[in-house]
């Protein structure tokens, strides 16, 4: 072997042997998102953490159930679209194990009408669509109790369903639909549960025209990054939160995402 060729197999073994220290050789960090908001400050977070040397493949879904088998398959390394109760209720039926590494954003959900223009218009015999998952389904008769329209069983919390509804006094129908296509819905019914970050994605009305919101009282329900449980730490993904927590241009995305409207989200991990 030339002195030459030696010299450039040395140069190759060590190349090889400092490829996994380099940020740019780093596998990419892969993140399932819903379309919305939560994809689009990914997405701004993505860019920047590329400036850092870490690459982000943002993986979109548009239903709630494959982000979570994804991630149990190793498909994705995190994703970002679902609340903790959310998390928990699906490890429980697909015997998942999951983590939440930290908070993110706390949308106000509401009940939205395209037919009337306040609550107590809602006519006898009215027709509902609410979430057909479990935890958000609850979340909905929550809200729809506080607005005087159906009474819950007591202690039943967001964990209740069409089947704990004790008193109907309008005696309102009931359809359940899939959180994504509840905007869809929506024209076709008296008063549809509703998430803003869809409703200013499909563009179909003013999400700022909800008849009731949640609000902060609902901190629990912030939608958070969630790992596979151990890797939670994994450097990756620790960066990636930290930036997105201090990135000005992920909260003004976040805030354009929300139609401008400061009463259709809150910052979650601003929260004490």
């Amino acid at each position: 072997m030339s002195l030459k060729s030696s010299a450039s197999t040395a140069l190759l073994a060590l190349t090889l042997s400092l490829a996994p220290a380099l940020p740019g050789l780093a596998e990419a960090l892969k993140i399932g998102v819903v379309p919305g908001a939560y994809a689009d400050a990914v997405g701004v977070a993505a860019e920047e953490a590329k400036a850092q040397g870490l690459e982000v493949e943002v993986v979109e879904f548009s239903d709630w159930n494959t982000p979570n088998l994804a991630l149990d398959a190793k498909d994705i390394d995190l994703n970002f679209f679902q609340h903790q109760p959310f998390m928990e209720n699906t490890e429980a039926e697909k015997g998942y194990d999951f983590s939440v590494v930290a908070p993110g954003i706390l949308q106000n959900f509401g009940f939205f009408s395209l037919r009337h223009k306040t609550l107590d218009a809602i006519p006898e015999g009215g027709t509902v669509a609410v979430a057909n998952d479990p935890v958000n389904q609850g979340r909905g008769l929550l809200l729809l109790q506080k607005a005087g329209l159906i009474t819950l069983k007591d202690g039943v919390g967001f964990k209740g369903t069409l089947n704990d509804i004790t008193a109907n006094p309008k005696n309102l129908t009931f359809t359940e639909v899939e959180g994504p296509q509840l905007v869809h819905v929506t024209p076709d019914v008296d008063l549809a549960q509703g998430y803003p970050h869809f409703i200013v994605a499909s563009g179909a009305f003013d999400p700022t025209s909800g008849l009731i919101y949640s609000g902060v009282e609902d901190k629990i329900f912030n939608v958070s990054f969630v790992s596979r449980a151990g890797e939670e730490n994994d450097p990756r993904i620790q960066q990636f939160v930290t930036l997105f927590h201090g990135s000005q241009a992920v909260k003004d995305q976040i805030h354009k995402s929300f139609a401008g409207s400061d009463k259709l989200y809150v910052l979650a991990w601003l929260l004490k």
